[in-house]
């Protein structure tokens, strides 16, 4: 069986498809590029996506896939056998390709400043707080408004797992953090919860994006 190559990094957006593809069953190898810390890390990824962002994916046919969303989508339909997403004719479907590209147009859009403010607000200080506060509640209230739209199962579309729930798990991760996260979404948070403690995923969340120090999942509630 060729190989999937991943570019990406631990605890980011190649996460979700680094998880896929684990539970697929595909092999696959991940080329490091932490490009969150620097040029010199998006250096790396410039000759297979010019925008310098991971993830990408390359094929074993040897075509270059970038996007998560879309990426995620792409490998769900082509392992059906995995049953990671609805397939066209399945009423869930059009749900799933609603929240599977506000997750990205809404959510994961916003890090692209936050991991670098001076982007799009300069070098001040005050600047700079006064955007990461404005962001981390745009995306609370991204999620808030997600929770109200969806009727979760034991996962977001109802009692089978797609890709969906791996997206959400990983950038439900990431700042302002879980413990916003279920505040604003009480019942995706039960959701994420039970995608963090899938049996098939145990030695992988580990390695690639470690749910400890600020990342660690507060307690649920008894």
């Amino acid at each position: 069986m060729m190989t999937y190559t991943v570019y990406g990094a631990a605890g980011s957006g190649s996460v979700p498809v680094e998880a896929a593809l684990t539970l697929i069953g595909a092999p696959y190898a991940v080329i490091e590029a932490a490009t969150f810390e620097g040029d010199a890390e998006r250096e790396k990824v410039a000759p297979v996506n010019p925008m310098r962002q991971v993830p990408v994916l390359i094929t074993p046919d040897g075509e270059t896939l970038t996007e998560s969303a879309a990426i995620l989508i792409w490998l769900a339909e082509q392992h059906p056998e995995a049953a990671l997403a609805p397939e066209p004719g399945d009423p869930r479907r059009a749900q799933f390709l609603r929240w599977m590209t506000f997750v990205p147009a809404s959510i994961y859009s916003m890090y692209w400043v936050r991991d670098v403010p001076s982007r799009l607000v300069g070098d001040d200080p005050k600047a700079q707080a006064e955007m990461d506060r404005r962001t981390q509640d745009r995306i609370s209230a991204c999620w808030a408004m997600m929770e109200e739209q969806l009727q979760p199962g034991r996962f977001l579309l109802g009692d089978e797992m797609t890709v969906l729930d791996l997206y959400v798990a990983v950038v439900s991760r990431w700042r302002p953090l879980r413990p916003r996260f279920h505040q604003v979404a009480p019942r995706m948070g039960q959701v994420v919860r039970r995608v963090d403690a899938l049996p098939e995923l145990a030695d992988f969340w580990p390695k690639r994006f470690a749910f400890e120090g600020d990342y660690a999942d507060p307690a649920p509630k008894p």
